[in-house]
């Protein structure tokens, strides 16, 4: 029975997670109307509380849910999964409201008070252990820092999105990826390992 109530308070939470994403998405966090999110997930103001304090802690949720929506579906390691984490980010970016609501979220948090940089370091940490892998595997030049690639990647993956937000409406975010990588490797990956890592934006449908 406890396994069972268990099952159906994270069934719930997970739905008010993916409705509130749906509603930040569309409308912004000024936008998005807690009656609104509840109507959407089909709870109680009861069940949402009983999960989250408000909206403010329902965005929180939303912004740290993104590696949850890319890294399950890999099975790569080292500098292909680092590889692969953008890929599948980019190619998400584009349809998955999740994600698309937690990037928004996380880059105009400062415009509803908020000043939270668990999402960044999430993949920071993320990123920087599959560079730890890389390097282990000799796949890393001599002096390469992961930690200092992993915090790169991360702010670069945020610009490029930005940008290509405004220019395209994320159209050709999966292409920007790659020609982000095609800049970053020569720097970074080892002469004999370099024509091992695959830069293919089929890739980014894995899942």
């Amino acid at each position: 029975m406890a396994r069972t109530t268990n099952d159906r308070a994270q069934r719930t939470r997970e739905c008010l997670i993916r409705a509130a994403a749906e509603v930040f998405d569309e409308s912004g966090y000024a936008g998005a109307g807690i009656t609104r999110i509840l109507e959407r997930a089909g709870v109680t103001a009861g069940a949402m509380y009983f999960h989250f304090k408000g909206k403010e802690d329902l965005a929180v949720a939303v912004m740290n849910a993104q590696q949850g929506v890319v890294e399950p579906r890999l099975t790569s390691h080292g500098l292909q999964r680092l590889v692969d984490i953008t890929l599948v980010w980019a190619r998400r970016l584009q349809t998955d409201p999740v994600l698309r609501a937690g990037v928004r979220l996380a880059v105009e948090q400062g415009s509803f008070g908020l000043q939270d940089a668990t999402t960044y370091v999430n993949w920071r940490d993320s990123m920087r252990e599959c560079l730890e892998g890389a390097a282990a595997d000799g796949e890393l030049r001599a002096g390469v820092d992961p930690r200092t690639v992993a915090e790169f990647v991360v702010g670069a993956c945020t610009g490029i999105q930005l940008y290509s937000q405004l220019v395209s409406g994320r159209v050709d975010l999966p292409e920007r990826t790659v020609a982000m990588w095609e800049l970053l490797l020569p720097g970074v990956v080892a002469p004999d390992a370099y024509d091992a890592i695959s830069l293919d934006l089929k890739r980014g449908e894995i899942g």
